[in-house]
């Protein structure tokens, strides 16, 4: 490395830092060509791991033959070492398969690709290079792509990719050409895709032509079918389909594409599989959803050939007739299924419950399926697999299984950590049964949702369950009552609405940071959260004394936000110093609310008061320091601000909509507000500026139906330097 002669290369001619490309230099040669593919990405794009697998498996670049792998295995394997040698980043985005390549890596990657890859409408070549091999182009919305021409001379391409800004958004585009004369022209192509072509309705018979096609993508198009001669592309890998919603049939000779490696089907309303398609042993399916038809050829066996991969929703299943159908389907081997959703009509009649029962039993998915859902379920009781054969599920999702009368003893799931339950209104009693008779029962569960629970009138819990809870939500179950569970220590928010007998009493966890109680009973908390960081309390039906009770809580914790809504009796308690406050929302509410006094919120940084029918002004005896957004909406009496104005030296976002009464702003706003960016009035018809009290500041400026202040912005505006945006609706 050190007496690399790469040292020796003038930046300013290769752009490249030397240090880079020796990195590159030192890569062996199966990776070289697999980062310098790459190119084809704009910088800062967002792409998926497994997507880019796919390329290189269509570019033949994975060198499976050499080692006892599949293809998917080889690539993951190339891909690791990359990302290990930090040619690629995880993205920062939550979506842990997304990965993003520095700009430094990115101008690396063109630079050792040359001109054999080519982005248009990055790259600054006017024409298309004999060379290019690998094409791409960024789509932005709903634009035609026109570079056909340019493209001209680089008929041995082989790679055709629109790309989309981000890989959880398809964006659309336009294409000038049709499709028979580009397939004439290009016919070495191994990568293809028209995702995102809002105009391609067909595809002709010359694809069949591209025989060395390994990756065809047609997503997100207006595909009806597609030609038979589809079936004769014999080195085609991949085939995406996803999303082409007039899509309802595919090809019966599907199965002589014996390389076909990956079938994408998600979003179609394909309900007919092509014979024999499960003679391709190694070809994956993604499918979603697969509705279940009523006769023999659109029923749910279909899918027991299929090697069916990721999440799949099985829709209709009131159309099973036969249980032992089922049973053919053969979920108990889809060990690559990751997600399973099944569904029944809302709609549906049940004649037979029993029957219900046993075709639930008979879809019992994979030990190795890690998100499951059931809705509309018309049995009477759940099948024993849901709580000792899914000991790798994380996420549950029981709803409006209706005829259900008990929980099955979900407390036994190891990996559970998200369950949601609503809807089962034959459920009165939630009991020990449901934990599992354990001493670790819901051992990993971190978010548990209950709702529209009409029955549901006690909740009996053991002791030591739930030791990793964070998130309980109990919403619009009206007859359950009693406590809340006491001990939960690790519990983070807590939401409770729509529980009118419900003796609220606040678990003792001392990691609760956020606290939203609506239309619910007597709140009891004798204890202070110190962590808690957001309340909210909402509905009509909220006592009075509600604020007085839990005062501590707001003056004595570390609560950062406040919201309040629609609490017409309510008031609050102003006879502390909320020091930790540093956002205030109030909607719709507080009638004998006249005077909002700023001062004893010193640390306040947004408020946002909507709707206080009495309020009539906000005080304030000195400076508010820390005030950057301040927005006041249909508060019919307010009037005015304080006399010596609104000083917040820090505010810059400014907004009122519909203060009758008001007449006038701030005189010495520019000098009181000399931080504002934004100013936003609406509906004030009485208001009007004075000469020059707009702050130089200003960059936004919104007037929507304010007459007599577009009369007076003249002498406000001044000679604005700063001023960007001027919106005015009369």
């Amino acid at each position: 490395v050190m007496i690399s002669k790469i040292w020796d290369l003038r930046i300013e001619d290769s752009k490249i830092l030397p240090a880079l490309l020796l990195s590159y230099y030192h890569l062996p040669s199966h990776l070289k060509r697999c980062f310098a593919y790459c190119a084809l990405f704009p910088k800062d794009h967002e792409f998926d791991k497994e997507s880019l697998i796919l390329l290189w498996m269509a570019e033949n670049f994975l060198q499976c033959s050499q080692q006892n792998k599949s293809p998917k295995e080889v690539g993951e394997q190339y891909f690791y070492d990359l990302l290990s040698r930090s040619f690629f980043q995880q993205s920062n985005r939550d979506n842990k398969t997304c990965f993003v390549m520095h700009d430094f890596l990115n101008d690396l990657a063109k630079y050792v690709s040359g001109d054999i890859c080519f982005r248009w409408g990055v790259d600054e070549e006017e024409n298309i290079p004999k060379t290019t091999r690998h094409f791409s182009f960024v789509i932005t919305d709903f634009q035609y792509f026109d570079g056909f021409d340019s493209l001209y001379y680089a008929q041995r391409l082989r790679t055709f990719m629109p790309i989309s800004r981000t890989t959880s958004f398809i964006d659309k585009w336009d294409c000038k050409i049709l499709t028979h004369e580009f397939f004439s022209m290009f016919k070495f192509l191994r990568v293809l895709s028209f995702s995102g072509c809002r105009d391609l309705e067909g595809v002709p018979d010359s694809i069949g032509n591209l025989i060395h096609l390994g990756s065809l993508d047609l997503s997100h198009t207006r595909i009806k079918t597609l030609p038979d001669s589809t079936c004769s592309l014999c080195n085609l890998q991949i085939l995406k389909l996803n999303c082409c919603f007039f899509l309802e049939e595919l090809p019966i000779t599907l199965h002589k594409l014996t390389n076909l490696h990956r079938l994408e089907l998600m979003g179609t309303h394909v309900t007919k599989v092509p014979m024999h398609l499960g003679k391709l042993k190694n070809l994956q399916v993604l499918m979603s959803p697969f509705i279940v038809g009523q006769s023999n050829e659109l029923g749910i066996q279909q899918l027991g050939e299929l090697n069916l991969h990721g999440d799949l929703s099985i829709q209709n299943l009131q159309n099973i007739v036969n249980p032992l159908d089922a049973l053919a389907a053969d979920l108990k081997n889809k060990t690559h299924l990751v997600g399973l959703d099944l569904e029944w009509d809302l709609n549906q009649i049940i004649d037979d419950s029993s029957k219900e029962r046993e075709i639930l039993e008979n879809l019992q998915p994979s030990r190795h399926l890690e998100q499951l859902s059931i809705s509309n379920y018309g049995g009477n009781e759940f099948p024993r697999w849901l709580s000792d054969k899914l000991l790798n599920v994380v996420s549950l999702n029981l709803k409006d299984c209706k005829y259900c009368g008990h929980l099955p003893p979900l407390g036994l799931l190891p990996c559970l950590k998200d369950l949601r339950i609503s809807g089962l209104d034959w459920v009165v009693c939630i009991n020990a049964a449901f934990c599992g008779s354990s001493d670790s029962s819901f051992s990993s569960l971190e978010t548990l949702e209950f709702s529209d629970m009409k029955e549901w009138e006690e909740w009996e819990l053991m002791t030591g369950a739930f030791p990793r809870l964070q998130r309980l939500s109990i919403q619009h179950c009206p007859k359950l009552k009693g406590h809340l569970p006491k001990q939960l220590c690790h519990l983070k928010e807590l939401l409770v609405q729509d529980c009118k007998q419900l003796v609220t009493f606040a678990p003792k966890a001392i990691e609760i940071c956020e606290l939203d109680l609506e239309d619910c009973g007597k709140l009891h908390i004798d204890y202070h959260p110190t962590t808690l960081k957001r309340l909210q309390i909402r509905g009509y039906n909220m006592e009075a004394s509600l604020l007085e009770r839990i005062e501590h809580i707001i003056a004595d914790t570390s609560l950062e936000s406040l919201r309040i809504s629609y609490c017409p009796n309510m008031n609050i308690p102003m006879n502390h110093c909320y020091d930790f406050l540093v956002r205030l929302e109030i909607y719709g509410g507080f009638d004998s609310l006249m005077t909002l006094p700023l001062d004893f919120i010193p640390k306040l940084c947004e408020l946002v008061v909507s709707r206080c029918r009495n309020l009539q002004m906000i005080s304030q005896m000195h400076p508010h320091k820390h005030l950057k957004s301040l927005s006041i909406h249909k508060c019919p009496q307010f009037e005015s601000f304080p006399n010596e104005g609104l000083s917040a030296p820090r505010l810059d976002w400014f907004a009122i909509e519909g203060l009758n009464n008001l007449k006038s702003l701030p005189e010495r706003m520019s000098i009181l507000l000399p931080s504002l960016t934004s100013l936003c009035i609406r509906d004030c018809p009485r208001v009007e500026f004075s000469d020059g009290c707009l702050p130089s500041s200003l960059k936004h400026l919104d007037l929507l139906y304010c007459p007599k202040l577009v009369v007076s912005l003249k002498g406000a505006l001044g000679a604005n330097p700063s001023l960007e945006r001027l919106h005015i609706l009369k």
